[in-house]
């Protein structure tokens, strides 16, 4: 009995142990890729940017409230969330044209 109960609350506590999700996403030729990323709703995201092009650029989010420089070749990690339902749209600073994307969080 004492060991089903112990199981029980161990099991409950276990999404809030949990690690966080990770993102890795690139940057070449000026885009994200994947330029969408579908992650879990209430959990915190960690993300490894990886700049493949010759240029410093900035991940830029309005939405996350997120700023992060990455340098030519370099990379950067950096934590969001955690997050509500909705779509959270990012850009890179420095060549928005083409550096867009979003995160998609969807109810756990």
């Amino acid at each position: 009995m004492r060991l089903a109960l112990a199981a029980a609350i161990l099991s409950l506590a276990a999404p809030a142990l949990a690690a966080p999700t990770n993102v890795v996403m690139t940057l070449e030729h000026h885009r994200f890729t994947p330029s969408e990323v579908q992650v879990p709703a209430g959990e915190k995201i960690t993300i490894q940017l990886i700049n493949r092009d010759a240029a410093t650029e900035e991940f830029d989010s309005h939405d996350l409230k997120v700023e992060k420089l990455v340098t030519p070749s370099g990379r950067a990690t950096f934590s969001i969330g955690p997050l509500q339902p909705g779509a959270y749209s990012f850009m890179g600073e420095f060549h928005p044209a083409t550096a867009q994307g979003r995160v998609i969080v969807g109810a756990r």
